[in-house]
């Protein structure tokens, strides 16, 4: 280096995020979130046994979908037809609640969701289709409407336009957990997306954002937390993080606008 060239600044490595999916499906499911984060600018590491999970290794995580979550573990019975995979539900419930407590940002895609709000002491509505009059879908095409709430980080990241998404779900979130905001509801009021109102940065959807990559708004998605997640590993505030890294969503054309 010349007198006359600036020093030149150390590049910032990319943030490693922890994504947790299911022994069963995560050979397929991992790889478009790999390819979401990729495209966000964070590397990723599958995590599908508790062995695997080493916090130290990640600036964030992501809690994937899957299975139903146990009724016992929000302090009720089973009383829908339910798939579960307790193994699954010990790591997570025991990996979120570190998550947390280490300040690490999260994105929960529909399990991942139902989780956050289970770990922070809300609850779920087993048949949620029994309860609202959502037309039930079993798609990753995106054909549910959301209404995405004002004043929330889910409105700052990808707007408040009508969003279409897709839905694999049974279960939805009943009573939030502490410190939690519905961030979106489809037609019939179903919780869609839920936040926290504090930190760490933390977003769950109910819907799955991984096969949505053609959509800019859900990329968006993954922008937000590989941002938080930077912020996080830079000792800033994550939320202000996502805001100042992430201009707020702007208006795209009418034929592209809800997805």
């Amino acid at each position: 280096m010349t007198a006359t060239e600036p020093p030149q600044k150390p590049r910032r490595k990319r943030p490693t995020i922890g994504v947790t999916v299911s022994r069963h499906s995560g050979w397929r499911i991992f790889p478009l979130i790999w390819l979401n984060l990729a495209l966000a600018g964070a590397r990723a590491l599958r995590w599908d046994d508790a062995a695997d999970i080493d916090l130290e290794r990640v600036d964030g995580i992501v809690i994937g979908g899957g299975d139903d979550i146990a009724p016992s573990l929000y302090g009720t019975e089973i009383v829908a037809r339910v798939t579960l995979d307790p193994a699954r539900d010990r790591m997570e419930q025991s990996l979120l609640a570190e998550a947390l407590q280490r300040n690490l940002p999260i994105l929960g895609i529909c399990r991942g969701a139902q989780m956050l709000n289970v770990v922070l002491g809300g609850t779920l509505h087993q048949n949620a289709f029994g309860v609202y009059s959502s037309r039930k879908y079993s798609t990753i095409l995106p054909r549910r409407t959301v209404s995405v709430r004002r004043d929330t980080h889910l409105a700052h990241i990808a707007g408040t336009a009508p969003m279409r998404v897709n839905a694999l779900h049974s279960q939805a979130v009943n009573r939030l957990g502490r410190d939690l905001r519905i961030a979106a509801t489809d037609e019939a009021g179903m919780v869609q997306a839920v936040e926290r109102t504090s930190e760490p940065f933390a977003i769950g959807v109910q819907w799955h954002p991984e096969h949505l990559f053609y959509a800019r708004r859900q990329r968006r998605l993954f922008r937000a937390l590989t941002r938080a997640a930077t912020a996080h590993a830079d000792g800033r505030d994550q939320r202000d993080g996502v805001a100042s890294d992430m201009p707020a969503h702007q208006p795209v054309s009418a034929a592209f606008r809800d997805l």
